[in-house]
């Protein structure tokens, strides 16, 4: 991704007037996520001075500095669990990676399932990248980053987001390793000890200059279109104004809210009660 890497991380990459990971912790935040860990490499500096303490979002937002010596994603993973801010069982998202699902249905799968991981795939065929994954019956049979030639045969893609026990990282990685994730998914697909999630709704990625480019038409799409939520806020929301409009909007909300308005009876000109 050079030249744009010489000047920010790839998570940190412009899109649309906000870095990339704005979008990310803006989805994290709607799934009903509230405690982010980032481990930090090249250029952490630049995430750690925007995110903050992540209270934008309405989210707890931890560092780990890998410094100068990169680990690698497994050896990352691995030092935020000797730094002790791992639950037992955690999500993980790539920095690189934009997508959409739901979080509360993939930790109820991974609840639900045996093994200690679970990635989470989308049928492939080719069409972003190789295909390095064969997925069935909620379970990834194989996996493989770098193998041409997978058995039984790849037609799925890692999606970038899985959920994996702090168990597994201490059995699986040896502190102060240099490892890729790749490595661990690899061994688990083989000794049958990874479960699946099969997203449908393609992810985004800003690790190439097409996949930059293909998330900044989505992201201007997306601010074309109207937006409804659907997914329910945790936090109470006021609703500025109690014309017809915010009495509308306050109806129709799932969450707890209050109407705000400045004269003693509500509904504006119309004077709906």
């Amino acid at each position: 991704m050079r030249p744009f890497t010489d000047e920010f991380p790839k998570s940190m990459l412009p899109v649309a007037g906000r870095p990339f990971l704005h979008y990310q912790l803006d989805w994290l935040a709607a799934e009903g996520i509230d405690e982010v860990v980032y481990c930090l490499g090249y250029r952490g500096e630049m995430i750690r001075d925007y995110v903050g303490d992540g209270g934008r979002w309405g989210l707890k937002a931890t560092y780990v500095d890998e410094g100068a010596q990169l680990r690698g994603t497994a050896g990352a993973v691995r030092l935020a669990l000797d730094a002790g801010v791992l639950d037992p069982a955690f999500a993980l998202l790539y920095g690189d990676s934009f997508i959409r699902l739901s979080i509360p249905e993939v930790w109820a799968r991974f609840e639900q399932s045996q093994p200690p991981a679970l990635m989470t795939v989308i049928r492939n065929e080719g069409q972003w990248d190789r295909s390095n994954a064969s997925y069935e019956n909620g379970r990834v049979i194989a996996y493989d980053k770098a193998a041409q030639d997978i058995q039984p045969p790849a037609r799925y893609i890692d999606y970038g987001f899985s959920v994996l026990t702090s168990e597994v990282v201490a059995q699986e990685i040896p502190p102060g390793t240099t490892s890729d994730l790749a490595a661990l998914f690899h061994a688990l697909s083989a000794e049958g000890r990874l479960a699946g999630f099969e997203a449908t709704d393609r992810f985004y990625e800003v690790g190439s200059p097409a996949g930059l480019k293909d998330f900044e038409e989505y992201v201007r799409q997306r601010q074309a279109a109207p937006v409804i939520r659907t997914t329910a806020s945790r936090r109470r929301i006021g609703v500025l104004g109690g014309g017809l409009a915010g009495l509308t909007v306050a109806a129709h909300l799932t969450s707890d809210c209050e109407v705000l308005e400045a004269d003693e009876r509500p509904g504006g000109h119309c004077q709906t009660v």
